[in-house]
């Protein structure tokens, strides 16, 4: 059974290469640009609906008829909208360190940073990361952050992320719950020990809406379970994957 793989908020499939490269060698492993982000597609559109309409088109594109789905943060709120609308498609779900609840808008200082940073005048990575560092306290952030500079054709640097569209949709997909449904499948929550994303008083909307779910948490690891805690992480994972075929 194959495994999607979705990113999280201003992230890109790059950011999970070591973990697919781990679990592809024991099923295939898709790594999937969202929309607006990454190597994908830009559009003004950016809704959980959206992001669940693209998961379906993939997977029609590939013939794939059925998928273990795992996705992180605005990434494990476009699988759970997905497999709430089309839950025969998906066979297990993994969520990571994000729940259906909406979330109070909480980028606003990150935007601000991105916001700043004029590639008229700025024209290496280092200058990037020094305009983020006057908004930006958390070096580990401006790293995420800086992987999607890229240099364009006109040989001026630029972000892949449609940094307009993620700024002027921010409350459609971080504010707004994900749809109200119900998926019967197995299903995972990863949370990160020292992360506020997952709350034990989420655990009744959770199960609400994914009554056979568990929820797992990794310790030692903040919001970026799988980059803080890799072992742990991939342990927790595959554990969930193979319970399927023992």
């Amino acid at each position: 059974m194959p495994l999607l793989v979705f990113h999280g908020l201003f992230g890109m499939l790059d950011n999970w290469g070591s973990f697919g490269k781990e679990m592809g060698e024991l099923f295939p492993v898709h790594l999937i640009d969202l929309r607006n982000h990454g190597k994908s597609f830009h559009s003004s559109e950016m809704s959980h609906d959206d992001l669940a309409q693209d998961i379906l088109h993939y997977m029609e594109f590939h013939n794939l008829s059925q998928a273990n789905l795992l996705g992180h943060s605005l990434g494990g709120k476009a699988v759970m909208q997905f497999a709430l609308t089309y839950p025969s498609k998906v066979h297990q779900l993994i969520v990571v360190d994000i729940s259906p609840k909406s979330y109070p808008p909480h980028h606003q200082g990150i935007l601000k940073a991105l916001q700043s940073v004029d590639f008229n005048t700025v024209t290496s990575r280092q200058e990037a990361e020094d305009v983020l560092s006057h908004y930006i306290p958390e070096k580990s952030v401006i790293q995420f952050l800086t992987k999607s500079l890229y240099w364009t054709d006109d040989k001026k640097l630029a972000w892949r992320f449609n940094l307009d569209t993620l700024a002027a949709k921010y409350h459609e997909f971080v504010s707004n719950a994900v749809k109200f449904g119900v998926f019967n499948g197995k299903t995972l929550f990863i949370a990160g020990a020292k992360s506020q994303y997952i709350l034990p008083q989420d655990e009744y909307q959770i199960k609400q809406q994914f009554p056979n779910s568990s929820i797992v948490t990794v310790k030692n690891a903040g919001h970026w379970v799988q980059a803080e805690n890799p072992k742990d992480f991939s342990e927790a994972v595959r554990n969930f994957l193979s319970e399927d075929e023992a």
